[in-house]
């Protein structure tokens, strides 16, 4: 008997690096990155720029985020190196420049070199 829905999920790896430093932060509904999944269900996907991806941006979330019900927490990259091309929405020059402190590997592909803190670690 089937009960539900059968939904199968992934998600790629953004983190060009093991280290980074998250502090968690409270998230609801109203937030502009969210979309709705298959299921009806409001969410705010892992690799988000909040609070939004222009000048504003203080990190990327490490989850993906269910606010259906309520406000929750969750993980906010502040440091750190990424995969820009892997986040769900590639940020913007604006973006990279207010996010001091995390750097994208890719920043050359993405078009960020100058806005960010370099494009590669240091013997790569």
């Amino acid at each position: 008997m089937n009960v539900g829905k059968n939904i199968t999920a992934s998600q790629i790896n953004f983190l060009a690096s093991s280290k980074y430093v998250s502090f968690q932060t409270l998230v609801d509904d109203t937030n502009a990155a969210v979309v709705t999944d298959d299921l009806g269900r409001k969410v705010i996907p892992a690799g988000t720029i909040l609070p939004a991806n222009d000048k504003t941006a203080q990190g990327i979330t490490t989850d993906e985020v269910d606010v259906t019900d309520n406000a929750q927490l969750v993980g906010l990259i502040q440091e750190g190196w990424i995969y820009g091309q892997r986040l769900p929405v590639a940020p913007t020059a604006d973006a990279a420049k207010a996010m001091t402190a995390i750097h994208f590997k890719d920043a050359e592909a993405l078009g960020l070199t100058g806005s960010t803190g370099g494009s590669k670690p240091a013997g790569q």
